[in-house]
């Protein structure tokens, strides 16, 4: 029998659209500051998700009998409450079942409201414990809360570094001020006092009014809630006035960029709480940052590998459920177990992992340093 070219080319063009209608688009919506001076993070972040949905693709997963291809949108929410409500709201109109983030409080809590209504699931490292309190069950936090940041680096302090004084600052933020309280509240009930809580604010970078306050009450630590672009100069301040304090802290100023900013004046004096284990000590660690560093040219910073873990937990949980639908996918999600990077992932009722260990860093060359984790 002929087969003539025009027959070929049509049986060719029925194939590939027979192809095309085999394969599923699950589109995994990005949340984060990709703008101002949180955009190192937002960025790390985007990378890790990006990273395994690009891992996904190269080897496609098959949900209801068809192969799923990933699509990751990423948007800039600026780390601001309105911005990151609109962000929601436009993932929902472009048919976004998946999120990644948002990576701050103030953003994941009424983003999340948007989300839940919608039925998008969210996978958030935002650590504020308002956020799992709402009762949002398709929301989860892949990562350690304030209560587990700010106890765990309180409870260092009094146990390891046997101090007996200390002062808060908070930047007011959902973030800075949740885990200043926690710090504070373990503080006490370790007994330590604590001599004095500060107020700033996101946006300030003179902190010397409040410092010489401090340094006339002798404190041995400063535990700062907020971020690393008000931490690192915080820290160089501290050492322009001759305080010689530590300067502690939770997961934000647990990043290069806290290096990077405050020069010399950031090393064994500064150390803070971030959650998971120790990246080096992970079984699948070592391999993920060597695939981070060949794809982008630069280390994973602080939560690069949570947000690969979430990406790579939704399609996990995909294949479980054998579809795509959130509302299926969901109920796998929270009563399962996904072990990933950072951490075996397996929730409570309110969405938090039921174990998610806390590492203490320090210093070095600029980088953040493992201690111990606990």
């Amino acid at each position: 029998m002929k087969v003539t070219k025009g027959a070929l080319a049509l049986l060719g063009a029925i194939s590939a659209i027979h192809g095309a209608a085999a394969q599923d688009v699950v589109k995994i919506g990005h949340s984060g500051p990709l703008s101002g001076p949180q955009a190192f993070s937002g960025k790390d972040n985007e990378n890790g998700a990006r990273l395994a949905i690009e891992e996904l693709n190269a080897k496609p997963i098959t949900v209801g009998g068809k192969k799923i291809k990933f699509e990751l949108l990423s948007e800039d929410d600026q780390g601001d409450p309105k911005a990151g409500v609109q962000v929601a709201q436009k993932f929902i109109d472009g048919g976004v079942k998946y999120v990644a983030g948002p990576y701050n409080s103030g953003v994941a809590i009424p983003a999340s409201r948007a989300y839940n209504d919608a039925g998008v699931l969210i996978a958030t490292v935002a650590t504020n414990p308002k956020i799992t309190q709402q009762g949002y069950k398709g929301l989860f936090r892949v990562n350690a809360s304030d209560t587990q940041l700010g106890s765990k680096m309180a409870l260092y302090a009094a146990q390891e570094l046997k101090f007996k004084t200390v002062a808060v600052i908070d930047d007011r933020t959902a973030f800075g001020q949740g885990v200043a309280e926690e710090f504070k509240k373990q503080a006490k009930a370790s007994g330590m006092a604590v001599a004095g809580h500060e107020f700033t604010n996101d946006k300030a970078f003179d902190f010397t009014a409040i410092l010489t306050k401090l340094k006339a009450k002798k404190v041995e630590a400063i535990f700062f809630g907020g971020y690393a672009p008000q931490g690192a100069p915080m820290a160089r301040q501290m050492k322009q006035l001759g305080i010689n304090a530590k300067l502690l802290g939770g997961d934000t100023i647990c990043t290069a960029e806290m290096g990077k900013l405050g020069g010399d004046a950031v090393g064994d004096n500064v150390l803070c709480s971030q959650g998971g284990a120790i990246l080096d000590k992970a079984a699948a660690g070592p391999r993920f940052k060597a695939a981070f560093k060949k794809r982008y040219n630069r280390d994973a910073d602080v939560y690069a590998a949570s947000y690969y873990d979430a990406t790579m937990m939704y399609a996990q949980a995909m294949q479980k459920a054998n579809s795509t639908d959130p509302a299926k996918v969901g109920p796998v999600i929270a009563a399962g177990s996904h072990k990933g990077v950072a951490g075996t992932y397996a929730f409570d009722a309110k969405g938090d992992m039921k174990e998610s260990p806390v590492t203490i860093f320090t210093f070095k060359n600029g980088a953040p340093a493992p201690l111990t984790s606990y």
